[in-house]
């Protein structure tokens, strides 16, 4: 008679998949990630998002395309929007930040490296999903939190630099001034309205540096 232990293992077992020979699959390395496997995940989600768009995107899609386990991409990413967050952070162009030298210079710098990575890519329609899973789901809710809070520290070197040219005062808040600068392109992405005018993306970075004092 099977003891409770070998009853629950040889369960997990049988409905598990069958096994891909061993010299064709790419295995894991315990809690850490192999970094070839996790190269291939990502290719493959890159690929999917790419050639199919959101609508044809599944962690079974990207398992099978990696030929990884589904258990190893869940074990590295708590769903879909993570995996799907790590693509879009794949492909943003390094030149969204760039020090300009001047705050506002640096502000319009991020203004067109975003709308134009949004616009000119899949990368825009990607986030979009994003964000419209997190109000409905906890989990793609804690990745997108965890993303925009990494984000924020990033955007809010602009901000840091200015500080310490003695460009801005010194005590601006550099956190609330990358949430300045987040809250308006979200919002131009979530209501369809990704600028491309440079003139009125200049006005934006110098109404947001300058303020509105006359």
């Amino acid at each position: 008679m099977l003891s409770f232990q070998n009853l629950f293992i040889h369960i997990v077992q049988m409905n598990e998949p069958a096994a891909i020979d061993s010299d064709d699959r790419r295995r894991s390395i315990g809690a850490r990630r192999n970094p070839e496997t996790e190269q291939a995940i990502l290719e493959a989600a890159e690929a999917i998002v790419a050639e199919q768009g959101i609508a044809g995107f599944s962690i079974e899609a990207v398992a099978k395309r990696a030929r990884a386990g589904k258990p190893t991409i869940y074990k590295w990413w708590p769903g879909k929007t993570a995996l799907l967050l790590d693509v879009y952070h794949r492909q943003k162009p390094a030149s969204v930040h760039t020090d300009t030298g001047t705050v506002e210079g640096d502000v319009l710098a991020f203004l067109k490296g975003v709308f134009a990575h949004w616009g000119n890519t899949g990368a825009g329609d990607v986030f979009r999903f994003v964000v419209a899973e997190a109000q409905r789901d906890d989990a793609a809710a804690q990745s997108l939190r965890a993303y925009a809070a990494e984000r924020r520290i990033q955007s809010g070197d602009i901000f840091r630099r200015g500080i310490a040219r003695g460009e801005l005062a010194a005590d601006v808040d550099d956190g609330l001034a990358a949430d300045v600068l987040a809250g308006f392109v979200w919002q131009r992405l979530l209501t369809g309205r990704i600028e491309r005018d440079e003139q009125q993306l200049a006005q934006a970075a110098k109404q947001m540096v300058r303020g509105l004092l006359a």
